[in-house]
C-alpha cells in the first residue's frame, strides 16, 4: 500500500511515518504540507490511500480533497483532524473521503484505516461516529443562520450583524432564537462554543 501524507506539522508527519514504517506491506511515497503541495504529490505518485490533514496554509484539506477527487474520483482520502465535530465529519464524508480519523487516535487506529479503507471499506474513528449518530435527527442551521452565528462569533452585537448584513435588527433577532433552540444553547456565547465544537463555524478552514 503506498501512501501521501499531508499535513502542515513536520512532527506529526514524522509520527506516521514512524508507524508506516513499522508495516510490511506500507510505504510513504511522499509527504506534503499544505493543499497546493498535496495535489501536485497526488498527481505525481498516485497514492493506494492519501491521509489529509483539514487546517492547513495556502489551501485547507477539504479544498484539496474536493480538487483530487474531482480529477482522480477513484482517489481515497482519510481525513486527519483534530476535531470531532459532527457536521465537518458530515461534510468531508459526503465530499467523499473513505476515513475520518482523531490525531490522538493514530497510533492505534491508522494502520486499521489504512488497510480498511485500501480494501473498499470507510473508516470512521468511534467517536465520530457516535457523534454522527446522536446528531442525525437534529435540524440543521440555514445558510443564513450559519453566516448570522459567524457575525456573532467575531464580535458582533445584534445591531452590527443586521447592518453588515443588509437586514433589520429583528430578523438578526429571529435568526438568533432560531440558533438557540437548534443548537439547544442558552446564549449567544454557547451557541457560539456549541458550533465551533460540532464544525459549524470553523474560523480554519
Amino acid at each position: 500500500m503506498r501512501l501521501l501524507v499531508v499535513d502542515d506539522h513536520p512532527i506529526v508527519r514524522t509520527g506516521i511515518g514512524a508507524v508506516i514504517s513499522g508495516q510490511p506491506d506500507m510505504t510513504l511515497l511522499a509527504e506534503a504540507e499544505d493543499g497546493l503541495e498535496a495535489v501536485a504529490m497526488y498527481e505525481r505518485h498516485r497514492p493506494d490511500v492519501t491521509l489529509m490533514d483539514l487546517q492547513m496554509p495556502r489551501m485547507n484539506g477539504m479544498v484539496a480533497m474536493g480538487e483530487i477527487l474531482k480529477r482522480w474520483p477513484s482517489a481515497r482520502i482519510v481525513v486527519l483532524t483534530t476535531y470531532r465535530g459532527d457536521v465537518q465529519a458530515l461534510r468531508a464524508l459526503k465530499i467523499g473521503a473513505w476515513g475520518y480519523l482523531l490525531k490522538n487516535t493514530l497510533r492505534k487506529e491508522l494502520v486499521s484505516a489504512v488497510r480498511d479503507v485500501h480494501a473498499g471499506r470507510r473508516y470512521v474513528a468511534a467517536e465520530v461516529a457516535l457523534e454522527l449518530s446522536r446528531r442525525v435527527t437534529d435540524e440543521a442551521l440555514s445558510p443564513r443562520e450559519v453566516e448570522v452565528l459567524g457575525e456573532v462569533a467575531a464580535g458582533g452585537a445584534n445591531k452590527q450583524v443586521a447592518d453588515r448584513l443588509g437586514v433589520s435588527e429583528e430578523t438578526v433577532k429571529t435568526h438568533m432564537k432560531n440558533i438557540l433552540v437548534k443548537l439547544g444553547a442558552s446564549d449567544r456565547l454557547q451557541a457560539v462554543v456549541i458550533a465551533m465544537r460540532r464544525g459549524i463555524l470553523n474560523e480554519d478552514l
